[in-house]
């Protein structure tokens, strides 16, 4: 996994992160309306929790490649 991280491009982690994290863009965010489902408890129906999975995975890639990328900086 960290051979992979390291490989991928910081842009190609923020354009995933960006458009599939991100949509459908109107009226809100997929990714920001599930997430208020899930603080208000209310995410139950298998088809909102693969949604979230599916609009939360480019952020969480995003993250570990950035996560990654300091890691390696305090290394030298």
């Amino acid at each position: 996994m960290a051979r992979f991280l390291d490989e991928l491009p910081l842009s190609l982690a923020l354009i995933m992160a960006l458009t599939l994290g991100l949509a459908p863009f109107t009226p809100e965010p997929h990714i920001w309306e599930k997430l208020k489902m899930l603080a208000a408890g209310d995410l139950r129906r298998g088809i909102d929790i693969f949604d979230l999975c599916l609009h939360g995975a480019p952020w969480l890639l995003l993250l570990a490649k950035l996560g990654r990328m300091g890691m390696r900086a305090r290394r030298g």
